[in-house]
């Protein structure tokens, strides 16, 4: 018969290696989960602002995005409504290719238009992953003119951005300029249309962010300076904030606020979207 300090120590041993094990066992669950959860940080142009980081969608990734709204509320009861349907795949490592249908529809007092407006097709490749130095990535896209405010030119567009990570937050700085035909700033349509299509002549800003990453939130600001696509316009300034939300590991939600404080077109704008992330084989 066994000692009975003997069966108390086997008893022992059992019980800490049945706690050891189901401490390793959630550990590896958690961490399936938080690696599941990283997407809700990665920002993209209008999922909730305009600045965008650095960091393309994970190699094989594809991410819809199903419902981006946006309304700009303008002066002399001007509203202005752009869907912005989206899907974005991550074809080669660090390397997206982003496909863009916009749609928009405005309620002005002088005019009323709406339908697709135009066809964005970009890639971005980011040119390394961020280390000691910030994370850079390049991006080129053409705009084509599809649909009845997609206008009657194309135009292509090349974009710089960095982003660098702090342990209180991150920043994030964009530059772009757009190759193409001036437009004329009289012609109330080809300004829907240039609105629609999001055309400028040049953009740049900045956008810093905070992440709650227990909470699957992130909590972000912009601040941009555009040259509008039509001649004479002046320089629109702009600036914003947004929240973005991970409701599971496949689906978020944002919302953004902001508003155009210069130019020729100002305006108030809210921001509200959806996307469900999924993996190729």
């Amino acid at each position: 018969m066994p000692h009975p300090a003997a069966s108390r120590v086997t008893h022992v041993r059992r019980h800490g290696r049945r706690r050891i094990a189901l401490a390793v066992a959630l550990a590896l669950s958690a961490a399936r989960t938080l690696a599941a959860q990283t997407d809700f940080y990665n920002t993209s142009v209008g999922r909730p602002l305009r600045i965008e980081d650095a960091v393309p969608v994970e190699y094989r990734a594809v991410e819809l995005n199903l419902a981006p709204v946006r309304l700009d509320v303008m002066a002399q009861d001007t509203r202005f409504w752009s869907l912005h349907p989206e899907a974005t795949i991550g074809f080669l490592p660090r390397t997206q290719l982003q496909l863009v249908l916009p749609l928009a529809y405005v309620d002005a007092p002088a005019t009323s238009a709406h339908g697709v407006a135009g066809l964005d097709v970009s890639v971005l490749h980011a040119l390394n992953m961020e280390t000691s130095i910030p994370a850079l990535a390049v991006a080129g896209g053409i705009s084509l003119p599809i649909g009845p405010l997609g206008g009657t030119a194309t135009y292509g567009t090349v974009k710089g951005m960095v982003t660098r990570t702090l342990p209180w937050a991150r920043f994030h700085a964009n530059a772009q300029l757009t190759a193409g035909p001036s437009t004329s700033s009289d012609d109330p349509t080809t300004s829907v249309a240039n609105d629609s299509r999001d055309l400028s002549r040049w953009l740049a800003g900045l956008a810093v962010d905070r992440t709650f990453a227990f909470h699957s939130l992130l909590v972000t600001a912009e601040s941009f300076a555009e040259q509008p696509i039509s001649s004479g316009a002046a320089v629109a300034w702009s600036a914003g904030a947004g929240l973005r939300y991970q409701l599971d590991p496949r689906w978020t939600m944002d919302a953004g606020i902001g508003r155009r404080f210069t130019g020729d077109n100002r305006a108030w704008y809210v921001t509200l979207g959806s996307a469900y992330s999924l993996g190729l084989r």
